[in-house]
């Protein structure tokens, strides 16, 4: 069996591949859109259906995964890949038709943070197939090959243009293709009978799925409420990323500003997520949840008094107690406190919330940012960011995490 280091190997490039592609996917969405004549208001629009879209089918496919059956976690992985990468071939033949693109942009959009859950819950897999991997370095390194693409892309769009990104697009999507389709466990996790082989799943494991919402909202209250406070969270924290370009240029900046604003939030989580394993021995996974939401808050609290690009440089630096703290503290979470059988869905509930957040940032957004600007937009984040604490407070430390 491939050792530690080898594993963890793989999944960091798996990490890094679908990061880089996150990065010109969605951080790039509105740079991308915009050079293609869609308004503020459009962009938004695409990107809340694209949300919508993901929202609704991420626990749905995760329920199939869950059950035996042919659709495994790495199966939906590959086919996630080779989705983005035939829809990014089919924008760089659309050129300009506007219709084509709204089409296919919400197409890869919704389908890679569709598989954003199944990703973790990949790692949590083979990890009980006797895999050693760590998780929180591969996730980190992952974030730092988001801070790489970003700095390159930033100054390489204002040379060579926007379909660049599809470009990067192909090539990390072929890459990722060609990684997933070569990860499989090793032969004596498949000799015990106990896991699943390439080509079918093992028995399923004891215990009861929970495959109905309501049902699974009794078994886990503590979790279903965080839920909604993880949608006001990421209200917060998709308006800052989806509207960033709006953002640097209103304080003096342009794309490459972009670039090294991303560069910065993104390389701030490596450290976080590399050490995840020690913080979590001093520090209880919802407790780090917790922490991360108030991060959340002070970070968008920031740009509505930021007068320069130093105000964005000093709100992105709160990435390293937000988004890099909420990350990996929700995945062990889920992995420590729900039954084997619903951890996929868990992991796609977390997905689905900070989809919903998406969405609604999406809609009320860019209108918010066509009619009266930017900082009345930032104003209203903050106050649902503040709403996603309050609710937060409530649910890890007054409901059971378990039924």
């Amino acid at each position: 069996m491939p050792g530690k280091g080898t594993w963890t190997l793989r999944y960091i490039l798996l990490n890094v591949a679908y990061f880089a592609a996150f990065c010109t996917i969605h951080a790039c969405a509105a740079v991308y859109l915009l050079a293609h004549g869609f308004s503020n208001t459009e962009v938004g629009v695409l990107l809340a259906i694209a949300n919508i879209t993901s929202a609704i089918s991420q626990p749905y496919i995760a329920g199939i995964i869950d059950k035996p059956g042919w659709l495994t976690n790495r199966r939906f992985i590959f086919i996630s890949v080779l989705t983005i990468l035939a829809g990014s071939l089919i924008l760089m033949a659309a050129h300009d038709i506007k219709a084509v693109i709204f089409i296919v942009y919400v197409v890869i959009y919704m389908i890679q943070f569709a598989y954003q859950p199944v990703m973790t819950a990949l790692c949590f897999e083979y990890q009980k197939a006797g895999c050693s991997i760590n998780y929180g370095l591969a996730r980190g390194l992952g974030s730092a090959g988001f801070a790489v693409t970003s700095m390159f892309v930033g100054k390489a769009v204002e040379s060579f243009g926007v379909n660049l990104l599809l470009g990067i697009n192909v090539t990390v999507m072929a890459i990722s293709a060609v990684l997933i389709f070569t990860f499989k466990k090793p032969e004596a996790a498949l000799q015990t009978g106990t896991e699943q082989s390439d080509d079918s799943k093992a028995p399923a494991p004891e215990g009861k799925a929970h495959n109905n919402i309501v049902e699974f909202a009794r078994t886990y209250p503590a979790f279903m409420v965080f839920l909604a406070g993880t949608i006001c969270f990421y209200f917060a924290h998709n308006m800052i990323n989806d509207f960033m370009i709006q953002i640097i240029r209103n304080l003096g900046g342009g794309e490459a500003e972009l670039g090294y604003a991303n560069f910065l939030q993104a390389i701030l989580e490596l450290p976080v997520m590399a050490l995840f394993g020690y913080i979590l021995k001093k520090i209880s996974s919802d407790k780090l949840l917790l922490v991360s939401g108030v991060a959340f808050f002070v970070k968008i609290l920031i740009l509505i008094f930021a007068v320069d690009m130093a105000g964005m440089y000093l709100s992105q630096s709160f990435q390293l107690f937000a988004y890099a703290v909420f990350i990996p503290a929700a995945a062990y979470y889920v992995s420590n406190t729900m039954e084997e059988l619903d951890q996929v869905k868990g992991q796609a509930y977390v997905t689905s919330a900070i989809t919903v957040g998406g969405v609604f940032s999406n809609l009320l957004s860019g209108i918010i940012l066509d009619n009266l600007g930017i900082k009345p937009m930032l104003i209203m984040g903050t106050a649902v960011c503040a709403a996603g604490v309050i609710i937060a407070f409530a649910a890890m430390l007054k409901l059971p995490h378990h039924r």
